[in-house]
């Protein structure tokens, strides 16, 4: 009985004391998003992101990424594809979370900067209209609350909420969006 004792006692030390540590200063992270844009319609507007992460001291990060949004706009019986290419680069604070950071909610900010094109740069449609809003380099800032669970040491699971506000646009200026992503630390 002794034997069954000392062998469960010693599998629950060897649990706790094999914990390591999370958000290490310098440590990097390879993250990848999906999500959908939060606009007065819900549908096939979709935006896919990929970013890296560098963790600076307490809880905080640097974070990088390249994003690639698709939205429709209607036009009689069609609809008309607006696509923007953007890069970003910012500073996520961690605002909450437990001591061991299993489960953090982390605020940020970011600069934009990229290119959008509206049906593909073709203004003339079908029925003889112009589309009067042209293709345009864009750039604003940016704003992010995650909440990120850590599955392992290495994946984080993130939800998210983000808002981009984008100058140089023929298009909407405010674009919310929320999305569901899974961060590698290495």
């Amino acid at each position: 009985m002794k034997k069954y004792i000392y062998t469960v006692m010693l599998f629950v030390m060897s649990i706790t004391i094999a914990q390591a540590q999370r958000m290490l200063p310098k440590q990097k992270g390879l993250e990848v998003n999906a999500g959908i844009l939060s606009d007065d319609k819900i549908g096939n507007d979709y935006y896919i992101n990929i970013g890296m992460t560098v963790n600076g001291k307490n809880g905080n990060y640097q974070l990088w990424a390249l994003e690639y949004t698709h939205q429709y706009h209607n036009y009689k019986d069609i609809l008309l594809p607006q696509e923007t290419y953007t890069a970003e680069g910012g500073y996520s604070l961690f605002l909450l979370g437990d001591a061991r950071k299993n489960i953090t909610l982390n605020a940020g900010i970011t600069g934009v900067l990229g290119y959008e094109t509206i049906n593909r740069s073709e203004t003339m449609l079908y029925d003889g209209a112009k589309i009067l809003n042209e293709d345009n380099f864009i750039y604003g800032a940016g704003g992010r609350l995650s909440f990120e669970i850590y599955l392992s040491d290495r994946f984080v699971l993130v939800l998210q909420g983000r808002t981009k506000v984008l100058w140089g646009t023929d298009m909407k200026q405010f674009r919310p969006s929320a999305g569901l992503g899974l961060r590698f630390n290495f």
